[in-house]
């Protein structure tokens, strides 16, 4: 998606006439959701800078131009893009990530991350060559017209307001070398040396013939984690680590670096909300450090994530070997101090307060976890706490880190990389569900397929239809219906039934309880929280039952309607009689994370089916007051059927 297009010469007209900002914004407001105020005070900035760079005969004036470019499968966004060709035969694309900065500071220890004033205050982020060069290798990645039609992609950075210090230019040190190789860096007083760069590569123009190519080009398929796992255990890259997510690895590398030459227990906190890295950068850590030689394990409360890594690792390592890298959270009651390197936490809100079957070892998991570690790395979301037993919080883990003496640093993951890379669509679903208010109350944000379903029936058809595709759709289900014995090894019996729609399925049985996310008939049965949180799939089709309805204007909660096999809500009863208050806010919490949680499995869309209609209707008033840009889903791009399937709204 590109908020502004044009040929150069519309380009330098709008800004001279002082209507480019209006136009930018405008675009942006309708595709992209709420814009804020420092964002517009950087075009207007910016842009001139560009006029003038642009404002050169040799650089054609078909050349086009682009701003604001979403890159496939992320939240990012690249700042400005020129078209053309090298040759006439030769096409090529120019990727120029405009920064404000005016000074930055060398960061040692940490590949390719800088220290500039941002947001009032001195940050760590990515260089801005290597942000540049990370942008144009995702969208080469990804943008089958890119591979396909040979578009050459060059990247570069224009810091405008930055003054060069000479050879001892933090910017332009050798540490970021390699990466200025790839993307040089062009500041204030450059502004010819870019020009020569643009005329390199731009000496003739494509009337924005290579912008529509890669706006309206196919998207090649996401990577899934658990796909690329064999192939990130034997040491290959596959995925592209941008912004925050290459400032968080590194400062984990550099934590741990720190803790072995000083001595020091290190505790580090991830905070990231669904879709944004955090499992990725977790088995990312996993590899780097086990390839160092540090004793490493990936940890996790949720078995479901861990057994899908070990089927997908069966055949290529030894089970032993599988066992010592992943591990549940109650392994640690009777460790040692500091008897590993690094253990990294993923899902740690999921973490409990003891261990063992009967939950009666230990005395709590995280404060284990710390104990046994010499780093220990806690990715966390206190919005995806689903069961009474979850006690992993931020504070519980900085309460412990002082108490054992730990050194402690927190980051945050912000870039979305699920749910088509929507940041509007993970808030417009807190908004419906009435988690938090936010500003994504009438904007779901770009390309994400949210469709609702007046009939479980219809739902499970698209359903099975996509999942011919890949194998990378399932059918949940919010935990109302009980989980019957007779039906834990027969899919003909049916736990989930809705009569009225003569509507069944089962849960997930028990021979694909563990393998149920990639398990080729697992389509066919239906998954609740504990089979697919910590995955993720591309389409995702939910039934919200009873226990979320539509009452009197409000979303409310009704813990009574939980199935009574359901071990989410266990000891709630006990918690009513002695504190009825803090019981039914919990409650309340544990019943909307878990819907949350739900709608947010699909990489490229979510299906709805509510049993209260009421609940139903609220959805489609709510959509139909949502500005939704949607493109039609893979299975119909690649089997030529746009037609059929633009969303139903």
């Amino acid at each position: 998606m590109i908020v502004y297009e044009a040929t150069k010469e519309e380009f330098l007209t709008d800004v001279f006439d002082d209507q480019l900002v209006n136009n930018i914004t405008r675009n942006y407001n309708s595709r992209i959701g709420k814009i804020n105020k420092s964002e517009v005070r950087s075009w207007d900035n910016s842009m001139q800078y560009m006029y003038r760079i642009l404002s050169d005969a040799s650089i054609p004036n078909n050349a086009g131009v682009a701003i604001e470019f979403k890159i496939p499968y992320t939240s990012k966004r690249v700042d400005f893009l020129i078209s053309g060709k090298e040759d006439l035969d030769k096409d090529a694309v120019v990727i120029i990530e405009l920064k404000q900065w005016e000074t930055i500071e060398k960061v040692v220890g940490k590949e390719a991350i800088v220290k500039t004033a941002m947001n009032r205050g001195l940050v760590e982020t990515t260089h801005p060559s290597y942000q540049a060069w990370s942008y144009a290798s995702l969208i080469r990645d990804y943008n089958e017209s890119v591979q396909d039609d040979k578009i050459n992609l060059y990247p570069c950075a224009y810091l405008h307001n930055y003054i060069d210090l000479g050879e001892q230019d933090p910017l332009t040190d050798d540490v970021y070398s390699f990466y200025v190789d790839q993307a040089p860096t062009f500041v204030k007083g450059s502004a010819s040396k870019l020009r020569s760069f643009i005329k390199r590569y731009i000496k003739f123009g494509d009337n924005k013939e290579n912008l529509y190519k890669i706006e309206n080009g196919r998207i090649r398929p996401s990577k899934s984690l658990q796909d690329a796992l064999v192939s990130m255990l034997a040491g290959n890259e596959e995925f592209m680590m941008i912004d925050e997510q290459k400032v968080t690895y590194e400062t984990a590398i550099q934590l741990i670096n720190d803790g072995l030459r000083t001595d020091t227990k290190q505790i580090m906190i991830v905070e990231g909300g669904p879709g944004t890295g955090k499992s990725v950068l977790a088995i990312n850590l996993l590899v780097e450090l086990t390839k160092r030689n540090l004793v490493t394990q990936y940890v996790t409360k949720n078995a479901a994530p861990r057994n899908i890594y070990a089927n997908k690792l069966k055949g290529t390592y030894r089970k032993t070997h599988i066992d010592n890298l992943f591990k549940g959270s109650g392994s640690y009651v009777n460790a040692e101090k500091n008897e590993f390197d690094v253990l990294v936490v993923d899902e740690a809100h999921r973490l409990n307060e003891k261990s063992g079957m009967f939950q009666h070892l230990g005395e709590n998991q995280t404060k284990e976890i710390i104990n046994a570690s010499k780093l220990a790395v806690f990715f966390i979301d206190e919005r995806q706490k689903v069961t009474l037993k979850d006690a992993g919080s931020i504070d519980l883990i900085k309460k412990f880190a002082l108490e054992q003496g730990a050194c402690l640093t927190t980051t945050k993951l912000e870039s979305q990389f699920r749910c088509n890379g929507s940041d509007g669509y993970l808030a417009w679903v807190d908004d419906v569900l009435q988690i938090r208010d936010t500003a994504n109350t009438l904007h779901m944000g770009a390309s994400y397929d949210f469709r609702i379903f007046d009939d479980p029936n219809e739902m499970r058809a698209e359903i099975v239809r996509l999942n011919k595709v890949k194998n990378k759709s399932r059918m949940v289900a919010g935990y109302c219906w009980n989980w019957v014995k007779e039906g834990k090894n027969n899919s003909s019996f049916h736990d989930i039934e809705i009569k009225e729609y003569n509507f069944g399925m089962s849960w997930n049985l028990d021979n694909t309880s563990t393998t149920w996310a990639i398990d080729e008939e697992s389509v066919n049965e239906i998954g609740c929280i504990h089979t697919c949180q910590g995955l993720e799939f591309d389409y995702v089709g939910v039934i919200i039952g009873n226990d979320l309805v539509y009452r009197n204007g409000e979303v409310v909660t009704d813990h009574t309607k939980r199935a009574k096999t359901d071990r989410s809500l266990f000891g709630l009863k006990k918690m009513l009689k002695e504190k009825p208050e803090e019981a039914e806010r919990v409650a309340d919490e544990i019943i909307r994370n878990t819907y949350r949680t739900l709608m947010t499995r699909g990489q490229k869309g979510c299906f709805i089916y509510c049993t209260d209609k009421a609940l139903e209707s609220y959805f489609r008033d709510r959509l139909a007051r949502t500005s939704v840009i949607y493109e039609e889903n893979e299975f119909f791009k690649s089997n030529e059927k746009v037609a059929e399937n633009k969303g139903t709204y």
